[in-house]
């Protein structure tokens, strides 16, 4: 399968929530056919920013982690006793 094609599984899914959008949010009829190939110009022309974005907000994630866990290490440092 290309990167970025859907399972047949995943289009069956998709294409009726894609037509299911289209109808009620800006009132247009498409068919199963239309809507097949509007999601894959959608995941072709589209989805490398989709994809990206995600990526980037993964990372942002793990960062944020990273950062508290180094906050979490600091505060198990050991100091020296005290004379």
């Amino acid at each position: 399968m290309p990167p970025g094609a859907f399972s047949k599984a995943e289009q069956a899914d998709l294409i009726p929530r894609l037509k299911a959008f289209l109808q009620a949010d800006l009132d247009v009829e498409i068919s199963d056919l239309q809507a097949g190939m509007l999601l894959d110009f959608m995941a072709r022309d589209l989805g490398h920013a989709i994809y990206n974005r995600a990526l980037y907000d993964a990372q942002a994630l793990i960062a944020a982690k990273a950062g508290e866990m180094g906050e979490a290490l600091y505060g198990l440092e050991r100091k020296p006793p005290s004379r």
